[in-house]
């Protein structure tokens, strides 16, 4: 599958992903921000933003399409960047064709299994009635009892887009409903990734554990972690300046 890519700047390519429910918006500011040095291509991963829908989201699948997508763009190999989602598909991308990915950054996420963590707000979104949406304003309100924090409403409303017929969601719930343990699955290959690779995590943030430290060094064993003490899952927007100064440090050893 052949992704949506956004590209910008002019320099070595650099790939962003990003998280589940996002698309390559979500990683706007860094892509304008990296772009005076880089070619930066924003993906919208398979299920997501623009991009094409299919049955699947194990971590094989998804990072075959990152390299078809780099196929198409007469890219042999590039720096690749992802946040949660995107970065497990970073990952696998980086231990099964380590010659297509020059940098590795992962942000806070592990090569590790996870506990279900979306039920909730899989369930609010798959129980709004869209026949009585009339606005983004109503999806929101109706939402606020089992999703109480705006700015996490605010961004899983993203995915709510006007068709001929209503408001409909752009990205396939039942999908992501049915593949959500392969989502919460570690990469599926071992391995391992010798180049160099960063793993920021946020200081306010469980998803990189210090019990995962292991599991990071055995498959990627040139991999640096830096934690961004004020920032929590979402550490390229809780702590941008921060953020881009780690990254771009990284990328320029």
């Amino acid at each position: 599958m052949e992704l949506h890519a956004r590209v910008v700047g002019d320099g070595p390519p650099l790939i962003l992903l990003h998280g589940l429910f996002g698309s390559n918006e979500n990683l706007g500011g860094v892509a304008r921000a990296l772009s005076d040095r880089f070619s930066v291509y924003g993906l919208d991963l398979r299920n997501h933003g623009r991009s094409p829908h299919g049955r699947r989201m194990d971590y094989t699948t998804l990072a075959n399409d990152v390299r078809e997508t780099m196929d198409a763009h007469a890219l042999d190999s590039a720096i690749v960047l992802g946040h949660s989602l995107g970065g497990k598909t970073a990952m696998e991308l980086a231990l099964s064709a380590p010659e297509r990915v020059a940098r590795l950054v992962a942000v806070d996420i592990a090569p590790i299994d996870y506990d279900r963590r979306h039920d909730q707000e899989l369930d609010a979104l798959h129980g709004l009635d869209l026949a009585t949406i009339r606005s983004r304003r109503d999806a929101d309100e109706a939402l606020t009892e089992q999703i109480p924090t705006t700015a996490i409403r605010q961004f899983l409303l993203k995915n709510l887009v006007r068709g001929e017929d209503g408001f409909e969601w752009r990205v396939p719930l039942d999908t992501i409903y049915a593949e959500y343990e392969h989502i919460a699955a570690a990469p599926a290959s071992e391995g391992p990734y010798k180049g160099p690779a960063l793993f920021v995590r946020g200081g306010r943030s469980d998803y990189l554990p210090a019990d995962a430290k292991p599991a990071i060094h055995q498959r990627f064993p040139n991999a640096r972690i830096e934690t961004i003490p004020d920032a929590a899952h979402w550490v390229h927007v809780d702590a941008p300046e921060a953020f881009l100064k780690l990254v771009r440090r990284f990328l320029t050893d």
